[in-house]
């Protein structure tokens, strides 16, 4: 049976630092040049796709529209309905754009400061203070758009059936400058976390101060299983139509881990009249998206149950990556009460909770031992983890052979910074 470190005698503990410390040198000296810091695809996953660059065919939809001309500003009906089904939406409430749903959120985000929505009193600028509501850990790249447009981050806890209900309500129901939620529903970044659907229907029926309030729905990995469960996630338009706030939450979507990274559709999905809303907004910036990209996944999918069938392929690729995390954590920290991880059943990251106060050092220490990491804090808005606790994983880019020798340096580093830590 492992002995939890903080049980070690003095005399106990200071020994084992001291083997740390050599196996540390040892992992020094192999010279790794090893990369988990981002929520990539792997060049194989990629390569699943690689029949769009076939595609597509011709040049017309079903319709018989010239994909090759302007128009079309919501995108393709066929790939709308492909976005339905996999969202468990209706069509008529999405519009299917370019390659980046990121994109698709800044533009809501900076057209709510400059015009306001449906329902605004006044554009969002002109308030003395916008805040949103980030649940934590959370997407960094939400935390940086909010943090580029000035408006203030408060923070509640992300649990395992999502934002902490009660600390939102205490937020929202009293104060008309907290104007938004952050949520990714299904399979959380980082910490594979899924909003029930119970936890949805609070979030989207409860009192808010602001009338305003809007609900960023970040459906990022909606589809993307690492298990044969796949989870459903909650109908956030259905449970905001029947509660009376509509507009509330805003749906976004794309394939940018489905096919290319760089090259995939993305999706907003809104009541009528947020939709309507949007449309005007990006009638004035753009004629009509990329409508040749969008018929070319058409060709490629065929039906939403293409889109299935095509991540099941991604799955068998990644999911061996993610047993090796929990492999290598298990392994090595198991028992010993210094770190504690997600086991997400779908998404593309492992939280990975280490001593308090130790993050920052794991993340050296990896970083010396040539294992890159997301810095320490990054899951947090300004990169300020309170605990200095958390480490985001992503092992999906890099192959199995080099995520099972990352993962065992990781695991060291964790356990010689908590050693040091608790030797001090």
């Amino acid at each position: 049976m492992t002995t939890p470190l903080t049980d070690l005698s003095p005399d106990q503990l200071a020994e084992r630092l001291t083997a740390l410390r050599a196996e540390y040198e040892e992992l020094q000296a192999k010279g790794l040049k090893l990369d988990l810091t981002r929520g990539k695809p792997g060049a194989d996953q990629l390569d699943l796709s690689e029949g769009l660059l076939r595609l597509p065919t011709g040049h017309q939809d079903a319709a018989g529209t010239d994909v090759r001309n302007y128009g079309g500003l919501d995108g393709l009906p066929e790939l709308r309905e492909i976005f339905a089904d996999l969202l468990g939406l209706d069509a008529s409430a999405i519009v299917v754009g370019g390659n980046s749903s990121l994109t698709m959120m800044y533009q809501v985000v900076t057209w709510m400061l400059l015009k306001g929505g449906p329902d605004s009193p006044r554009p969002w600028s002109q308030e003395p203070v916008v805040k949103f509501v980030c649940p934590v850990p959370g997407y960094d790249r939400h935390f940086t758009m909010l943090a580029e447009l000035g408006i203030e981050m408060v923070t509640v806890p992300m649990n395992d059936d999502g934002p902490d209900v009660q600390a939102v309500r205490a937020l929202v129901a009293d104060d008309p400058a907290v104007k938004g939620l952050w949520l990714v529903p299904t399979y959380a970044n980082p910490t594979g976390a899924v909003c029930s659907a119970e936890v949805a229907a609070e979030l989207i029926a409860m009192p808010t101060a602001a009338p305003d309030f809007r609900i960023l729905w970040d459906n990022a990995y909606a589809v993307h299983h690492l298990t044969d469960t796949e989870t459903k996630s909650a109908d956030a338009l259905g449970l905001a139509a029947a509660s009376g706030h509509p507009n509330r939450p805003i749906v976004f979507a794309s394939t940018s881990k489905i096919t290319f990274a760089g090259a995939g559709v993305a999706a907003l999905a809104a009541s009528a009249e947020n939709r309507a809303w949007y449309l005007q907004r990006l009638g004035y910036a753009s004629i009509g998206p990329d409508k040749i990209n969008q018929l070319r996944h058409v060709e490629f999918f065929g039906d939403a149950d293409g889109v299935r069938a095509h991540m099941r392929k991604h799955r068998d690729l990644i999911a061996p990556k993610f047993e090796a995390v929990d492999d290598a954590l298990e392994s090595r920290l198991g028992g010993l009460g210094i770190a504690t991880w997600s086991k997400p059943t779908g998404g593309y990251f492992v939280n990975l909770d280490v001593l308090d106060g130790t993050a920052s050092r794991v993340i050296q220490l990896a970083k010396e031992a040539g294992i890159a990491l997301t810095p320490a804090g990054s899951a947090f808005p300004h990169g300020n983890d309170p605990h200095d606790r958390n480490i985001r994983l992503a092992p999906t880019f890099p192959a199995l052979a080099d995520v099972e020798a990352a993962m065992a340096g990781v695991a060291l580093c964790a356990e010689l910074a908590a050693a040091e830590k608790l030797a001090e």
